[in-house]
């Protein structure tokens, strides 16, 4: 099936949104990297370096866990709120303080366990020397500081792309990097205060991102409201009943990290950790590309199975085929190419044995990215689509078996390089794209040829072709034509000659509003309406989707009076045939649905 008219629309729309989603990972991504400069040069303390790095390296699974529960509190919550915004729009509220009560439990509760694991000494088990495992303790204490402000934050961050602010969380983003790195500057290079400055550091940047959110929500101003009286515990439950899947990944990853530093340090040794989590620090600024369009699909994917849009969605998973695997191919070139000046970011010894596993680390590990933008994405899909099996099967592939079973095998057959665990992380992405392909074919019982077919789409999802028309409108002499083709639409589907008249000059003069008044509105150079005829068995439905500045036709409506019947005929006309008239602005794009 060839891409929908709108499908230039939605690839505006997702690298519009994509800048911002990616934001949300940067944060934890900046905090890492700055900590790892700061440790492996040795900034303000001889006592920093390598041993250091180790340290931070040992983290990283604690990390994948706070992650992992904020992405199923995020993506339960999101999803909810994609499925009351048609049907239910008052349990919105209930949604939005569920999860901000939910996430703010979860958060202190990890914070006090963490900090009594590390002074009661439980934390021995990841470390046995004695000078890195305070080193891991120190920092665990200043991490702990900041962790309900991390998953708060990222949770009004959804919300606030939600609520299309995404000036504001832009801002939260600069201001959490500026605090990080002057606060790192105070605790480490002034104060002396060693890993536990640099958490500190981390955690005092995670405060400001929290803060400048929150201010919007507090002001007054913001759509959403938090209200006690709306919690409901049911809708906890099914935030984490939709979100699970999402996070599984993550959660296993804490794992796979947890058997890859094991294997790493008995093959290897600390040198090997060391750069992997020199590598990794840098990339995780670089996978917030990938996760990043993961976030946009997840909100689009939701929408258009809400809406039952089978076009759509497989529109969806073709922009990020056609436009984000091939980015995340020049990015990892790049990354490739430049492999040797970002190894001297953190060790500038070339002699030295962590210098080489490095370069390596830059050179092999962006290698997995493109593929892992595939896997990501129809991940995200299964969850949005309650593929059940596909939602837990393919993101326990992705975030730990494929990993660790290619590990066991590779990383002792080629120690003591570190080459074992970054082919590992290669190979990982060509299994789940077979494993997406199987799937697939087991499902449709066919072999895969196009993308609905990649997605499986069942037959009976959405409107057949022969029972929707799709227009896309860039000018005004376009409109001219939208009426004869959506009456000789619904004079083919067996809708009376009168009736199907109304709903042609309805759409036309609707449209014609969007061009004459919203296409000149703004800045911008270009505009598209999207509009989109459905024949049901109880009716037509009408969809009119545009990027210009919002406009609700029911406000419109509501201050016309009776004393001039002329003016504004066509939003008269609409709301006199219409049984149901529905405006949303989502993600920045007007949204009218029309039934009659």
């Amino acid at each position: 099936m060839k891409p929908s008219s709108d499908h230039k629309l939605l690839a505006g729309v997702f690298f519009r949104l994509l800048p911002y989603q990616m934001l949300l990972i940067v944060i934890t991504a900046i905090n890492g990297i700055v900590d790892s400069l700061y440790a492996s040069n040795g900034m303000g303390s001889a006592e920093l370096g390598e041993k250091a790095m180790s340290a931070i390296g040992l983290y990283s699974p604690l990390n994948h866990f706070l992650y992992a529960a904020s992405i199923m509190l995020v993506s339960g919550s999101q999803l909810l709120y994609g499925r009351y915004l048609g049907k239910e729009p008052e349990k919105i509220r209930g949604v939005f303080s569920v999860d901000l009560v939910f996430s703010a439990c979860l958060s202190v509760l990890t914070s006090l366990i963490l900090v009594l694991a590390a002074a009661t000494n439980l934390t021995r088990v990841l470390v046995s020397d004695p000078a890195e495992h305070d080193l891991l303790k120190q920092y665990i204490f200043g991490q702990s500081v900041g962790i309900p402000a991390l998953v708060l934050g990222q949770q009004l961050f959804a919300f606030l792309s939600l609520e299309n602010r995404t000036k504001r969380t832009m801002i939260a983003s600069l201001s959490c990097f500026l605090s990080n790195v002057a606060m790192n500057y105070v605790f480490v290079v002034l104060l002396d205060m060693k890993t536990l400055g640099l958490g500190l550091g981390s955690s005092a940047g995670l405060w400001v991102f929290f803060g400048v959110q929150a201010h919007w929500f507090l002001s007054g101003k913001s759509e959403l409201k938090f209200s006690f009286r709306a919690c409901r515990r049911k809708e906890a439950f099914n935030i984490v009943k939709l979100g699970y899947s999402g996070a599984i990944s993550r959660f296993v990853e804490m794992f796979r990290c947890i058997i890859v530093n094991i294997l790493v340090l008995k093959y290897v040794g600390s040198v090997g950790l060391s750069a992997f989590a020199a590598s990794n620090s840098f990339l995780a600024i670089i996978w917030s590309l990938p996760f990043g369009m993961v976030a946009v699909a997840r909100m689009l994917f939701s929408i258009y199975i809400g809406e039952e849009d089978r076009r759509s969605l497989a529109d969806t998973m073709r922009v990020v085929f056609r436009y984000g695997v091939p980015l995340m191919c020049i990015v990892s070139a790049l990354l490739v190419a430049l492999a040797e000046p970002l190894t001297q970011l953190f060790y500038q010894n070339s002699a030295d044995r962590v210098y080489e596993l490095t370069v390596m680390g830059f050179r092999l590990l962006p290698l997995c990215m493109p593929l892992a933008v595939i896997s990501l994405n129809f991940a995200c899909y299964a969850q949005a689509a309650r593929k059940k099996l596909l939602s837990i099967l393919l993101p326990v592939t992705d975030g730990f078996a494929g990993v660790v079973l290619c590990s066991l095998f590779l990383i002792p057959a080629m120690a003591p390089t570190m080459n074992g665990l970054y082919l590992a992380n290669i190979l990982n992405g060509f299994i789940c794209f077979a494993l997406i392909f199987v799937y697939a074919w087991i499902e449709r019982k066919r072999v895969p040829k196009d993308m609905e077919g990649l997605l499986a789409i069942p037959d009976d999802f959405g409107a057949d072709d022969d029972q929707r028309l799709d227009i896309t409108v860039r000018e005004m002499p376009e409109v001219l034509d939208v009426s004869r083709r959506v009456i000789a639409f619904c004079r083919e589907r067996g809708i009376d000659p009168t009736r199907s008249n109304y709903v042609g000059l309805a759409l036309e003069e609707l449209a014609t509003n969007v061009v004459s008044h919203g296409f000149v509105k703004d800045n911008k150079k270009h505009h598209s309406a999207d509009i989109r005829v459905v024949h049901m068995e109880d009716g037509i439905l009408l969809r009119i989707r545009d990027d210009c500045v919002p406009f609700n036709p029911s406000d419109r409506a509501q201050m016309l009076t009776p004393d001039d019947p002329v003016k504004n005929i066509g939003i008269r006309l609409v709301f006199k045939i219409a049984k149901e008239v529905r405006y949303q602005n989502l993600l920045g794009l007007n949204v009218l649905t029309v039934r009659i």
